[in-house]
C-alpha cells in the first residue's frame, strides 16, 4: 500500500515519498515479460490531489491541436503533452516523486535513475487504437535499462483503451526503425504472431495503479469506445550512468536535441533536463 499522505502546506498535494516497497513478484515479472503492473503505487486520493494541476498544465505541452477527424492513425491514438513538470510546481512534485523513481530503479535493478521526460497520453472519446511500437526506437540511450511508468489519473475500463503488451518481446531487442503508425502496427503484429508472443492486457485500472515496461517491449492499446477521456500520465526513466548512443536515425537525433541537449554520443546522458530522481546510496544516507 502507498504511504500515508502528508500535506506539506495547506492546499498543496501530498508528498509522494519513497515509502513503497515494490513486490518481488513485479521485479521478476518485468525481467521475464518486459512489463509488470504495480497496483496502488499511489492512492486514488493522492492522484486526485495532483490531477487538477496535471489537467491544467497539459494544454501548455500540447503540440497537435487538429480535430480528431483530421489526424492520421498516430494522431488519433492519443493527445500527447510533454515535460509538464516545467510548467507547474505541483506537476514537478508528481514527476520528481521519490516513490515512482525508486520503483523504477528497483524494478530495473539499478542503483539510481534519471528522468528522460514525462508525457501525458490522453485518449479522447472515440480515439483510435495505439499501434504496436517500441519506445526505445526513439531514444539515443546506450543501455538496456530504460523503463516507462504508465499511470491512470482516472478509473480505466477495458473499453477505454488500456495499454497491452507483447510479453517477452523485450528480449528481441530493436525490431526495426518504425515510427508509431500503420507500418509499425503491421510489422510488429507479424512479429508477435511469428514469435507466438502472448499478449497481456488488464481489464481495469484504479487511479494510481501503474504499469512499467522496458524500452524494447512491444506495446499497443485498443480504441477508446467510451464517452470519457482516458487520462494517463507517463514518466520515462533510465539508469544513472547511461551514455548517449549513436545518432543514427533522424528520430534519435531529434530526441537528443529535445531531451539531451548538449550531450554528444559516448558522453554521459546527463543534460539539464535529466536530473537524478533517486539513488540508493542517497536514500540509505537519509534513512
Amino acid at each position: 500500500m502507498a504511504g500515508a499522505a502528508t500535506l506539506k502546506r495547506e492546499g498543496e498535494p501530498p508528498e509522494l515519498g519513497a515509502d513503497f516497497a515494490v513486490p518481488a513478484s513485479c521485479v521478476h515479472e518485468l525481467a521475464d515479460k518486459g512489463h509488470t503492473l504495480v497496483r496502488g503505487l499511489a492512492s486514488p486520493a493522492e492522484v486526485a490531489a495532483y490531477r487538477p494541476a496535471l489537467l491544467e498544465a497539459g494544454p501548455r505541452g500540447r503540440y497537435d491541436h487538429r480535430p480528431l477527424e483530421k489526424r492520421d492513425t498516430y494522431g488519433k491514438a492519443f493527445v500527447q503533452m510533454f515535460n509538464l513538470w516545467r510548467h507547474d510546481a505541483r506537476v514537478h512534485a508528481f514527476v520528481f516523486a521519490q516513490r515512482f523513481a525508486r520503483a523504477a530503479a528497483e524494478l530495473m535493478g539499478v542503483a539510481g535513475v534519471r528522468l528522460y521526460h514525462d508525457q501525458a497520453l490522453f485518449k479522447e472519446p472515440g480515439g483510435g487504437h495505439t499501434p504496436w511500437h517500441q519506445d526505445q526506437f526513439y531514444w539515443p540511450l546506450d543501455t538496456p535499462h530504460t523503463i516507462t511508468m504508465w499511470m491512470p489519473l482516472v478509473e480505466i475500463s477495458a473499453e477505454m483503451g488500456p495499454v497491452r503488451f507483447a510479453s517477452g518481446s523485450h528480449r528481441l531487442g530493436n525490431l526495426g526503425d518504425f515510427h508509431i503508425g500503420d507500418r509499425s502496427h503491421a510489422e510488429f503484429e507479424r512479429v508477435v504472431h511469428e514469435n507466438r508472443l502472448p499478449c497481456s492486457e488488464y481489464d481495469a485500472f484504479a487511479p494510481g495503479d501503474a504499469t512499467f515496461h522496458s524500452g524494447w517491449t512491444l506495446h499497443s492499446a485498443p480504441p477508446n469506445r467510451t464517452e470519457r477521456m482516458r487520462e494517463v500520465m507517463t514518466i520515462i526513466y533510465f539508469a544513472d550512468g547511461t551514455r548517449v548512443g549513436p545518432l543514427d536515425h533522424p528520430a534519435r537525433r531529434f530526441d537528443r536535441d529535445t531531451w539531451l541537449a548538449g550531450c554528444e554520443p559516448g558522453e554521459p546522458a546527463a543534460g539539464p533536463l535529466n536530473p537524478v530522481l533517486w539513488r540508493r546510496d542517497e536514500a540509505s544516507a537519509k534513512a
